[in-house]
Parts: structure tokens; C-alpha cells; sequence
């Protein structure tokens, strides 16, 4: 049989996607499962995919893309500071061993805390909600913004979340997560509550203490989107907060992420 048929055309569960999973369980490669369906799984939100989100480590990539090319699939490393991608027809998986800004780096915490799930009729391992929240938080694009997918998370999920973790997965950007926060009040009053009371007055405190001043010539809004702060990098003199050493990428990985924005969005 093609391994590149799918069961059935426009579902995600097709043979190509059971295969490759199977092709990974049979490496022993560590590898969770994100994307559209660990967030439906958590959040209860249904979301239709195409292709796979594959989370693992950045010194496993090389050896999973490796796996699918001995296989017969083509794969590729369009931006090596965080995704390669195994292409069968019109269907793909991504192996994501990073984010597009640089900050949500897979590591052995996110293999810790995993949950066990069941997708494609396999068991599996989900990336950890607080991690997905983590990488979701940042990306507010033109064309995508995953603010709402954050939200359905707290909603879901909130009172149950490993709070300490977020707060040091966040780091300085703490104020990223205050920002989400405060819109999950508007957007979801009736559950407030989800939300921890010391976490909300743990981030307030931060918000009103005195910080040291800042450098004011860097922006920080090319963590959050690739594009919409170019202008300010670009003509305004401003430093680029994704690049070393305020962030971790170098100039010719955030050149070949901004080459590939498409035109005219």
C-alpha cells in the first residue's frame, strides 16, 4: 500500500499519520504529540487539522527526520532555530523542537510532565498544557493569533495548572501572561476563579514595583510577531529583542523567518 493514501481525504487520520507515528514508537524516539489535537484535548474546543504537530527535543530532530527520509518521505529544515517538516502528498508533520521567536525551547521538562492521551487510536503523550500555553502566548501575527486558544485553555484547564511553572516558564516576559490574563477576565467573568488569587496579585506586585530602566532601544515586539515590528527594527533604530544576547537567534535564522512572510497578508 502507498503509505502516502490517507484513510480517508481531509480527515488527520490517515495512514500516513499512523504510520508515522508507529515509525517513531518502533525507533524509541521520544516524541509528544501538540498542535490541534492535544489543544481539542485539553480545551474541548474541536479543531479540523491536516497535518501533525510532533514535539521533541532539538538532539532528536536530525534522527526522527532521518527515520521518515530512510522511509521514502521527503523531509526538510525550512528554519533550523526551531521546525524540520516530513512532506507525504498534501498531508505533512512538523517536528517542532522550539518556537518561531526563539523562546519556548523543547526540553526534558516538557517529556516530565506530559499526559497521556489517545489519538489516531494510539496511545500517546501530550505536550503539557502549561508549556502549550507557554509557546501560544507569543504568537500575535496579523494572520494568526492564538490569544483565544490560550483563553480556552485557562477556561478549561485553570484552577488545575501548575502555576509555578508557568510563572518561571514565562521568565522576564511575565508580562505576556499578565496581558492574557486579563483577558481571560473580560472575555470569560464568570470564570475568574479558574485563575488563582495569588497568581493575579503575584504578577500586580510586579507590575507596580520600580524596575530598572530598560534599554530603550530595544523592542521586544518581534517576540510576539515576526512581522508587525519590522518597521521599528528596520527604520526606527531599534535592536531586535529575538537576537543574541537579549534573546536566542542568531541574525541569519531570524533572516530566513522573516524571508518566509508571505506577501500581502
Amino acid at each position: 500500500m502507498d503509505p502516502c493514501r490517507p484513510r480517508v481525504i481531509g480527515e488527520p487520520a490517515s495512514d500516513f499519520f499512523i504510520e508515522a507515528l508507529a515509525r517513531l514508537d518502533r525507533a524509541g524516539l521520544q516524541y509528544l504529540m501538540g498542535g490541534g489535537f492535544a489543544y481539542s484535548w485539553y480545551s474541548g474546543v474541536g479543531r479540523a487539522t491536516k497535518d501533525l504537530d510532533v514535539f521533541v527535543r532539538r538532539d532528536d530532530v536530525s534522527r526522527a527526520l532521518e527515520l521518515f527520509r530512510e522511509a521514502g518521505y521527503r523531509t526538510e529544515i525550512p528554519f533550523p532555530h526551531w521546525l524540520g517538516k516530513v512532506h507525504c502528498a498534501a498531508h505533512s508533520i512538523d517536528v517542532i523542537f522550539s518556537s518561531g521567536n526563539g523562546v519556548a525551547s523543547v526540553d526534558d521538562l516538557w517529556f516530565d510532565h506530559a499526559q497521556a492521551g489517545r489519538m489516531l487510536g494510539r496511545p500517546v503523550h501530550l505536550c503539557p498544557p502549561e508549556e502549550m500555553i507557554w509557546s501560544k502566548a507569543f504568537v500575535q501575527e496579523r494572520e494568526r493569533f492564538d490569544g483565544a486558544d490560550v483563553l480556552h485553555l485557562f477556561r478549561a484547564l485553570g484552577s488545575a495548572l501548575d502555576w509555578e511553572r508557568l510563572l518561571m516558564r514565562f521568565g522576564n516576559y511575565w508580562r505576556v501572561l499578565l496581558s492574557h490574563l486579563i483577558l481571560f477576565g473580560f472575555a470569560y467573568p464568570g470564570q475568574r476563579s479558574q485563575i488563582p488569587t495569588w497568581v493575579i496579585e503575584e504578577l500586580m506586585r510586579r507590575f507596580a514595583a520600580d524596575e530598572p530602566e530598560a534599554d530603550p532601544r530595544v523592542c521586544y515586539g518581534t517576540i510576539l510577531s515576526r512581522e508587525q515590528y519590522l518597521w521599528d527594527i528596520e527604520h526606527l533604530g531599534y535592536r531586535d529583542a529575538r537576537l543574541e544576547p537579549h534573546g536566542q537567534m542568531t541574525q541569519t535564522e531570524a533572516d530566513i523567518w522573516t524571508a518566509a512572510i508571505e506577501p500581502n497578508k
